[in-house]
């Protein structure tokens, strides 16, 4: 049976998760989950937690899925042995760091590779399997069609998410957080920059949607998959997991209660058939309008909720009148209203009016509980409204009241059924005995012995109402058999106490159920060989005349092709070309691939890998994810570049990359300078730094020009990308160009270039090779800001008034030095 899989956020979100139905809960500690603004656990916490779930037969798996500083890996060791010591059932990590420390500190402990890790192809899980995960995430852009050929094709467990909020970006690869405001969504801090409005602006900064769309481009609906949860455990997924580690328990105990009983109803297998009512509920409790996102086909627009990036509720009526006098609006009902539900209007004027019912009428005015659709009814609120409003449910209290019961009742609403056998007889202890049916027999026995009675012989009355006096154990008596020999008397808190003491020993036997055997893993992989020539300023481009722009500026190695930000087909020949260039300039060449390799392109892809190695061997491969790199290794000897997607933040994943075969790393952007220096004092291979250019913020199967000025929802996309361009302007006037590339990613560019060119002396001392993105540059710019490095290389770290005046005058003025000094959170 396919697992559910419910997120909690707090103790009272725990328990109404596993009173709601949930198989598994994910959660996370005080430190290293990727929701740190969560009301997360303690160590006790997390201890009692595991117990709690444990008893009840539900795993708790605990993320620990951000990215680590060097300065914090002494204390994720701690962490990862605290884990294993307190019996969680997995961990969820992203970072391959933390991955090699947990299989060399706590092997037993199953890995789960987070959706952080960007896995979004059969490449990628089988990479993962080789290294020992036993569950893979998979990235939320995945279609039906190919989860069910990654479930068909590889042994670990599969896991995808069901519902709940969505990321505009795939998930691992999003810089917007931490650029714009320091929080970094890699280290579970994410600001959430997506919900925030944009306006579509071409080249001339004029808006090119108006009233065509809403200010809300980057924020997606919520995910609903209530309709398709039958093709979902029939492609072969192991978990379905619901999103919500920031919400409210009642939240959860709806979502997670709603699709228990859609998930029972499939394996009744009486027809699949969803409620109205269980619809309604999920709408109520918390959505930004629903979507299936890629599942069953390209939704464009319709997976936006552009208009309003917050919880809509449930639309139940429309105002018939407004009583500008007494301030009552009368409404005719869709749905159903009551005392203390919200409402938000949505009206024509002024944005949006809200109320709470503390009072209701009917339409002749007599006071009522509620109302149903087809209903009239009024009520006072603060603000006029207009005819034809319509009126959203965005509180339900009786479902919200249903939630809370679920992990307010203070003794468990969800129980284990026990057959218990009672044996008493004079001369011997009482016994009794506990059986859950599944395989775990307790058993206890009095202290006492048996007497004969002088006035009241034990029962089996008595003994079954001191049986059943299970309190707030997870345990309800079904099924009672008592065998009395004579008329035998013993003590009730005898039999009280032996009833402990079986449900005790029936505890511990659950409990022990949960332990897992060591696991041991295959060694990593050999070696590769180092790139024959290191280049200390590198440029990376995606035509060719933007490389001879390079080469004339001086630049001594180029990093070539991969995505094109001019949406056109990188050709072999191009590769070629670019290659014999190099081979005349002198130079070294590096060849990119793409950071989204998913199943439809891959076969591309492995031609040109293959290729590459006959006619045009690079120095190098850039990869941007461990499905990239296991490809490059899988189908050539080329030396492998991790990228600065694939996130290389500590030492412990330089040690792993370095294990794995990867022949050099480019660091990742949210470090800081002083980390930077730290990391390469003893790096175990060569490093690069990304310091100039506008960095990507995001890259997205989700494409704004596409969805709503090229129709992508209505079949093939009328690709205005080639015809302009196009940029993000946010509400402090920032621009932030958008460029698709040959495979209709988007990629979101931030709106200042980082530029380190004061600080180009800094990074050959400490063998660091430094990298212009110059794919979103002009030919000219390029030749220019390349020339500009090439000299500030050879300056002083200590700049005069002339030379920094020289430096300003190169860069212009909208540029950021990225976190290289102010690291992030």
């Amino acid at each position: 049976m396919v697992e559910l899989l419910a997120p909690a956020g707090s103790r009272e979100a725990l328990t109404a998760a596993v009173e709601s139905g949930a198989n598994a809960v994910y959660l996370a500690g005080s430190m290293f989950g990727a929701r740190a603004y969560a009301n997360n656990f303690d160590e006790d916490g997390l201890r009692e937690a595991i117990r709690f779930a444990h008893l009840r037969g539900v795993l708790i798996n605990v993320t620990v899925n951000t990215i680590v500083s060097d300065e914090e890996l002494p204390a994720i060791k701690d962490y990862l042995r605290f884990l294993a010591d307190a019996g969680a059932d997995a961990i969820l990590v992203q970072d391959l760091g933390v991955a090699k420390l947990a299989r060399e500190i706590v092997p037993q402990l199953p890995l789960h590779a987070s959706t952080q890790m960007t896995v979004h192809s059969l490449e990628g899980v089988l990479a993962l399997q080789k290294l020992g995960f036993t569950r893979v995430v998979l990235s939320r852009e995945l279609s039906l069609k190919e989860i069910r050929h990654i479930c068909a094709n590889c042994e670990v467990e599969i896991e995808v998410f069901m519902h709940g909020a969505l990321c505009v970006c795939y998930s691992g690869q999003c810089l917007m957080s931490s650029m714009i405001g320091g929080r970094s969504g890699n280290r579970g801090r994410c600001a959430q920059p997506c919900r925030l409005p944009y306006t579509l602006v071409n080249e001339k900064g004029e808006d090119v949607l108006g009233d065509k769309a809403g200010s809300y481009l980057l924020s997606p609906r919520d995910l609903n998959t209530i309709d398709v949860i039958p093709e979902l455990i029939d492609a072969g997924v192991a978990s379905l997991k619901i999103e919500g580690r920031m919400k409210r328990p009642e939240y959860v105990a709806t979502v997670v209660g709603t699709y228990r009983q859609a998930i029972d109803t499939y394996y009744a297998g009486a027809g699949y058939k969803v409620a109205d009512e269980a619809r309604d509920n999920l709408a109520q409790i918390f959505n930004r309008d629903f979507t299936t996102a890629y599942l069953l086909d390209r939704p464009g627009k319709n997976m936006m909720s552009d208009r309003r990036p917050n919880n809509r509720g449930l639309l139940i009526g429309r105002v018939t009148s407004y009583d500008w006098d007494r301030r009552v609006v009368t409404v005719k009902l869709s749905g159903r209203l009551a005392l203390g539900d919200q409402v938000d209007f949505w009206v024509k004027v002024g944005g949006r009016v809200t109320a709470t019912i503390y009072e209701l009428t009917d339409a002749k005015g007599n006071s009522i509980a509620f109302g149903q659709a087809g209903d009239t009814v009024a009520f006072s609120i603060p603000s006029a409204v207009r005819d034809h409003d319509r009126v959203f449910k965005v509180y339900d209290a009786a479902l919200m009241e249903k939630g809370k019961a679920m992990y307010t009742a203070g003794a468990p609403v969800r129980r284990i059924p026990i057959a218990v056998r009672v044996t008493a007889a004079i001369g011997k202890p009482l016994t009794i005995e506990l059986d859950d049916g599944k395989g775990h027999i307790a058993s206890a026995a009095t202290a006492f012995i048996g007497e004969p009675a002088r006035k009241r012989p034990l029962s089996e009355e008595v003994v079954r109402k001191q049986v059943e006096r299970l309190g707030t154990s997870v345990y309800a008596l079904s099924q009672l058999k008592v065998s009395i020999e004579g008329d035998v008397m013993v003590p009730m808190s005898e039999i009280n106490e032996a009833r402990r003491q079986a449900v005790e020993q029936l505890d511990a036997l659950r409990l022990a159920e949960f332990a897992f055997p060591p696991r041991k893993f295959a060694a990593l992989a050999e070696p590769r060989p180092l790139p024959e020539t290191k280049a200390q300023l590198m440029a990376a481009v995606d035509t060719l005349e933007k490389m001879k722009a390079a080469i004339e500026g001086g630049a001594d190695g180029i990093l070539f092709g991969g995505e094109s930000y001019e949406h056109r087909t990188i050709a072999l020949t191009d590769y070629e070309a670019a290659w014999q260039l190099a081979k005349e300039a002198g130079i070294r060449i590096d060849f990119n691939l793409p950071r989204i390799i998913k199943q439809n392109h891959q076969k591309a892809v492995e031609k040109l890998l293959l290729a590459w190695q006959q006619t045009c061997r690079p120095a190098a491969v850039h990869v941007h994810n461990i499905g990239a790199a296991a490809l490059v290794k899988r189908l050539t000897d080329l030396p492998v570049h991790a990228d600065y997607s694939l996130i290389a933040y500590n030492k412990a994943t330089l040690a792993f990359l370095k294990e794995y075969g990867v022949a050099e790393a480019t660091l990742s952007p949210e470090l800081s300078l002083k980390q930077v220096q730290a990391l390469a004092k003893d790096a175990p291979l060569p490093l690069t730094c990304i310091v100039h250019g506008r960095l990507e913020l995001m890259v997205s199967e989700y494409c704004v020009t596409g969805s709503f000025l090229g129709s992508v929802d209505k079949g093939a996309c009328s690709q205005p990308c080639t015809k302009g361009h196009y940029a993000l302007k946010d509400r402090k006037e920032a621009l932030f160009p958008l460029v698709m590339d040959q495979y209709c990613h988007m990629h979101l560019l931030n709106s200042k270039s980082l530029s380190m060119l004061p600080h180009a002396m800094k990074f050959a001392p400490l063998s660091v090779s430094m990298r212009i993105e110059a794919r979103a540059m002009a030919a000219d710019e390029i030749r220019h800001i390349v020339k500009a490095y090439r000299k500030a290389m050879r300056l002083p770290a200590d700049l005069d008034e002339a030379q920094q005046a020289w430096v300003k005058d190169q860069e212009g003025e909208e540029i950021t030095r990225g976190h290289f000094f102010r690291g992030v959170l």
